[in-house]
């Protein structure tokens, strides 16, 4: 629960400064939010699951490869210039929308 109340407040704070035009803030504290998941929470996990005879693979299959890739490129081709615009927003959730619906339908390996 600390975890998702530490998130709501991360998200609280990227919403807050984008109204307020400041979006390199905004960026950064989602891309932050981002990096602190991917380079603490999954190795944590990996070894906790591990303790307690849940072992979490690190083995991804390629269409899960691919989609984390297209999500990094769209990220960062989007945040590279320093501005973004309406447009810009609209396409990165349009993206997440894809890559769910793409989860969601794909059949599960094994």
């Amino acid at each position: 629960m600390r975890g998702f109340i530490g998130n709501a407040a991360e998200h609280a704070t990227a919403v807050r400064v984008a109204l307020k035009d400041k979006m390199d803030l905004a960026v950064s504290v989602t891309v932050g939010s981002s990096l602190q998941i991917a380079l603490f929470v999954a190795p944590v996990l990996v070894i906790a699951g591990y303790f307690i005879g849940q072992p979490m693979a690190l083995d991804f299959d390629p269409f899960e490869l691919v989609a984390v890739a297209v999500a990094v490129w769209l990220a960062n081709s989007i945040s590279n210039d320093g501005r973004s615009n309406w447009l810009e927003g609209i396409l990165l959730v349009a993206t997440y929308a894809v890559i769910a619906l793409a989860f969601f339908f794909h059949p599960a390996p094994g």
